[in-house]
């Protein structure tokens, strides 16, 4: 009998025990279903390293989760991401509906029907991420959003929480950012967004596009505007919207499809990687890790 694991983190947003056990049911009609739980942060890693004899594997919980599932794997088999976080981009942006129990669905149709899909992921300093990376702004903003606590139950602030971050980052900055990056072979700028895919995230039911060239079947994306000021915040506002115009502007080191990208930067800076924050660094490799991963899809 074709036996899949489900790890569920009960923790996130949108995972409730009704949503679970629906879940559950929907994996069932083809295949045995194990279910672990996940209890801390990094728990997710190590329930991965241990998948003997399963033939696939889920993820019902948010993109930190998902992330930690990555990191924990140690052997290919085909994996589905089931969005139960608040904004769960990797589950979106390879085409999954928001809601757990249609999207569980959809994993079904793809198991019965054979469907798969063969993707590759990034690394930055050794850590995988599925769909995006960033060193400065954005990851001030992630962390500064970990700093908000959770609510009673445990779960995270969402996207109106990142974007009043994100703000504040930038007044505290006064809406400027100068040049603190060096990026091997590219230039200097103020900071750095790495890209597996496009959207590159989503504020609500919209779409950001930070690289609209970035495919996660393709190599790393880089968009790093070399400096940031009020009057140029409205521009990039509108790439992010329209999903065009990063590429030609003189002001953004743009790269497509890269392997490996070394970053040097002037002093410590904020890493984050799908929205987990990894701490300051100095230096940062970004790689990519082609053909890494089977995706019902």
């Amino acid at each position: 009998m074709f036996h899949l694991v489900l790890i569920a983190n009960p923790f996130a947003s949108r995972v409730s025990e009704p949503a679970l056990r629906a879940v559950e049911e929907h994996l069932s009609r083809v295949s045995v279903v194990e279910t672990r739980l996940t209890e801390r942060r990094g728990h997710a890693i190590e329930l991965a390293r241990s998948l003997d004899g399963a033939d696939a594997l889920a993820v019902f919980g948010g993109d930190g989760v998902v992330n930690e599932v990555l990191n924990g794997l140690g052997r290919d088999i085909p994996f589905a991401p089931i969005p139960g976080g608040g904004t769960s981009v990797f589950a979106r942006a390879l085409g999954l509906p928001r809601h757990p129990g249609e999207a569980a669905e959809r994993v079904v149709a793809a198991l019965e029907d054979g469907r798969r899909r063969r993707i590759s992921l990034g690394r930055v300093n050794g850590r995988r991420f599925s769909f995006s990376a960033g060193i400065g702004l954005d990851a001030a903003a992630v962390r500064r959003v970990d700093e908000l606590g959770r609510s009673a139950s445990g779960k995270r602030a969402g996207d109106f929480a990142f974007a009043w971050s994100l703000a504040r980052v930038l007044a505290e900055s006064r809406g400027t950012l100068e040049p603190v990056l060096d990026l091997d072979g590219l230039g200097r700028a103020a900071f750095v967004l790495v890209a597996k895919c496009d959207p590159y995230t989503y504020a609500g039911p919209m779409a950001l596009h930070v690289a609209p060239e970035a495919r996660f079947e393709l190599g790393v994306d880089i968009v790093a505007p070399r400096r940031l000021t009020p009057r140029t915040v409205p521009r990039f506002a509108r790439y992010l919207l329209r999903g065009k115009g990063q590429q030609e502007d003189e002001a953004v080191l743009y790269a497509h499809d890269l392997d490996r990208l070394e970053i040097r930067c002037d002093h410590p800076l904020p890493l984050q990687a799908d929205g987990e924050d990894l701490g300051d660094a100095e230096h940062v490799l970004v790689e990519a890790e082609r053909d890494a991963l089977t995706v019902l899809a």
